[in-house]
C-alpha cells in the first residue's frame, strides 16, 4: 500500500493546505528546510506545527550542493559535513523529533561524480553528519543514481524520481495517484516522485496548483523507524 503526497518549492498558504488535507487523498507534503545551498525560499519554515495539526505527514527536504542545473555547485567531503550539520540544526529548531528522516535533494542524473565535483563524497559526509546529529539520512535522487547512493549509504532512505515529462501538465483528481514506490525503478525506494510540474485542482480554488506528485510507503516519510 502507498500513500499520496506532494512537494512544492514555495508554501502554498495555510488555506490551500487545509483544503488539500480535508478534501483530497494527500497524506504528506514536502517541507523545504531553508536557507540551504540550492534553496533560498524559507516559506515552509515555521509551519511544522500547523501542518501536523492538520494531520499531514512531513517530507523534510534539504537542497544541497549540485553538479548541474540551478543552485550551488561546490560539493566536497568537508562541505557535506557542514551542510549535514546545518540540516540537523534546522530539523532541531523546527521541532522534528530525534530519529526523524531528512532527505538530501540531488537534482542531477548520472554520473554521480564529475571532474572536480565529487558529489559522492559530499553525499557520504552529509549522511554521516545527519546520523551523528541524531537523525536518519535520506536522499532524493534520480532512479538512475539509486544504486550508487545506496552503495554509499545502505541505511539511507531513498526518495527516487522517475518522470516522463517535466512540462507543466494537468493531472485528474482528486483522488490523486498512489503508485507503489517500487515503480520508480528502484525496488527498495521509500518515496517516489512520479510526476513533476503537475497542475492539480484544489477544491474551492479557481486556479490549479503546480506541484510535484509523490507517493510513499508511509503517511509520514519523516517518521522514525518503529522499534524492532
Amino acid at each position: 500500500m502507498a500513500f499520496a503526497g506532494f512537494d512544492r518549492s514555495g508554501f502554498p498558504g495555510e488555506a490551500v493546505m487545509q483544503k488539500l488535507r480535508n478534501t483530497t487523498n494527500m497524506r504528506f507534503c514536502g517541507y523545504y528546510l531553508a536557507p540551504a545551498p540550492s534553496h533560498s525560499d524559507t516559506s515552509w519554515m515555521g509551519e511544522l506545527g500547523f501542518l501536523q495539526d492538520l494531520g499531514f505527514g512531513i517530507l523534510p527536504i534539504y537542497v544541497g550542493e549540485q553538479v548541474e542545473g540551478q543552485g550551488s555547485r561546490h560539493p566536497s567531503s568537508a562541505k557535506g559535513t557542514v551542510d549535514g550539520n546545518d540540516a540537523v540544526q534546522m530539523m532541531t529548531s523546527e521541532g522534528f523529533a530525534p530519529g526523524s528522516c531528512v532527505y538530501l535533494d540531488l537534482e542531477n542524473g548520472p554520473p554521480l561524480n564529475r571532474p572536480g565535483l565529487p558529489l559522492g563524497e559530499y553525499v557520504n559526509s552529509w549522511c554521516n553528519a545527519v546520523s551523528a546529529g541524531g537523525f536518519v539520512p535520506g536522499v532524493y535522487c534520480s532512479h538512475m543514481l539509486t544504486d550508487d547512493i545506496q552503495g554509499l549509504q545502505p541505511a539511507a532512505r531513498i526518495f527516487a524520481f522517475k518522470v516522463t515529462t517535466t512540462a507543466p501538465h494537468s493531472v485528474p483528481g482528486p483522488p490523486y495517484p498512489e503508485p507503489d514506490p517500487s515503480a520508480s525503478g528502484f525496488a527498495a525506494a521509500f518515496v517516489y516522485q512520479h510526476q513533476q510540474n503537475a497542475l492539480i485542482a484544489v477544491p474551492g480554488e479557481a486556479k490549479r496548483l503546480q506541484v510535484d506528485l509523490d507517493s510513499a510507503l508511509t503517511e509520514d516519510p519523516s517518521a522514525p523507524a518503529p522499534a524492532a
